[in-house]
């Protein structure tokens, strides 16, 4: 008999993620308001926005006043910051939660920060001790955990070194990325295993975008390793500037739903969740195709 999880944590990575690929400005306004609904769902830990140039991200642009705003007390409400330059601008807020990233993929990373894998990690590890100084909670990003859109299969070993270099640091949680959909259900369990014996005292959680419709199949891989906690985005919103075809991350509806019915406890409502993705469907311009969606709007 299989052993799983009797309760998971999602995610909600959809404000920030999720709607950092939109072309179209989607109106402060509105984020506010989908971040208020994804809360009143239940979601307790969420990306809220991030901290980056909006030369290169426009729809980020107005993160400061999300930040500004969409803080409480209930949430853990993650800033993603790529550079000193964001974090600085971090240490100006209330928020106490913060993510950075670094693809495993030396051409990812090039094309996303222009920086190479170790390079980024040499800014970055001096930034991390200095959060974990402060008090900070520090998530880190794995890219490119899988496959590269540049490089091809990624070697686990190299992953899994990765993650130790974040962890020797002090990053208090690994979210770790398959960024553009390739991982097949065997990988996921194979990786996510070996960081689960490697990490034990770390939070892991897996985020994988649904571009071959194998997100569901390798959460539950994953839920066989042992694992607990998955990013997700409502309305499987999302996408990557840098990572060429790459489609939305798994729905949060359908991940709940599947879960639901499996017995394991998400404490996310799906009623109020269809609230929040209803309210941003009109502003984006990625069609809602998930199953749980689709199925009811066809029955309301």
């Amino acid at each position: 008999m299989m052993t799983l999880p009797k309760k998971i944590t999602i995610i909600e990575v959809g404000p920030r993620d999720g709607l950092q690929n939109e072309k179209q400005f989607v109106p402060t306004e509105i984020k506010k308001q989908f971040i208020q609904e994804l809360r009143n769902a239940g979601i307790m830990e969420m990306e809220l926005t991030s901290f980056v140039s909006p030369k290169w991200v426009p729809q980020m642009g107005d993160a400061a006043e999300i930040v500004l705003d969409c803080l409480d007390d209930q949430t853990r409400n993650i800033v993603l910051a790529p550079n000193r330059k964001g974090i600085d601008r971090i240490y100006s807020t209330s928020c106490k939660a913060v993510a950075v990233f670094v693809g495993v993929s030396d051409s990812f990373n090039k094309k996303n920060i222009n920086k190479s894998t170790s390079e980024s990690m040499a800014e970055l590890k001096p930034i991390i001790q200095e959060l974990k100084e402060k008090g900070y909670f520090v998530r880190a990003c794995i890219s490119t955990a899988f496959y590269c859109p540049y490089e091809g299969k990624i070697n686990e070993n190299d992953t899994i070194q990765l993650c130790r270099n974040f962890v020797e640091t002090g990053v208090d949680e690994l979210s770790v990325a398959d960024t553009i959909g390739m991982a097949a259900p065997n990988e996921a369990y194979s990786l996510f295993v070996k960081l689960k014996e490697a990490f034990p005292k770390t939070l892991l959680t897996a985020h994988f975008h649904d571009t071959r419709k194998l997100g569901l199949a390798n959460i539950f891989a994953c839920l066989q390793a042992g694992i607990d906690r998955f990013d997700t985005s409502a309305g499987g919103l999302g996408g990557c500037p840098f990572a060429p075809g790459a489609s939305g991350n798994t729905a949060t509806e359908d991940v709940v739903y599947m879960l639901e019915r499996m017995g394991i406890v998400t404490g996310i409502d799906l009623s109020k969740l269809l609230v929040a993705i209803e309210l941003v469907r009109p502003y984006v311009s990625r069609k809602i195709e998930s199953s749980y969606y689709r199925l009811h709007a066809q029955n309301n």
